[in-house]
């Protein structure tokens, strides 16, 4: 599945249950803030260690692997609702964090 597959899975979802008047920009933010706190209380309390293998448990995984999906489709549901290309905002994201963030020296 391509990111502009997603985006039309996405839009066909929320026009057959007629959601689209309840996916503004400021509830859809919303909604991906309750997922991010929902992601993160998963891991609230782990060690750093704990969080690396937190993949080994199969319950674990499972709620982290539906907690980053639901993260996803919010998102890429913001964006779309918001008109904004999510490939495009990351790469000139990372361009800019290129230039405030230079590479270490290497040790010749």
């Amino acid at each position: 599945m391509t990111l502009d597959d997603l985006i039309q899975r996405l839009r066909d979802f929320a026009a057959a249950r007629d959601w689209e008047p309840f996916h503004t920009p400021k509830n859809l933010a919303m909604a991906l803030s309750g997922e991010v706190g929902e992601l993160t209380a998963l891991f609230q309390w782990l060690t750093p260690e704990e969080s690396a293998k937190a993949l080994d448990d199969p319950q674990l995984k499972a709620d982290i692997l539906d907690e980053l999906a639901d993260v996803l489709l919010y998102l890429t549901r913001l964006a779309d609702v918001l008109g904004v290309d999510l490939l495009d905002a990351a790469s000139a994201k990372i361009d800019r964090n290129e230039l405030r963030f230079p590479p270490l020296p290497t040790a010749d």
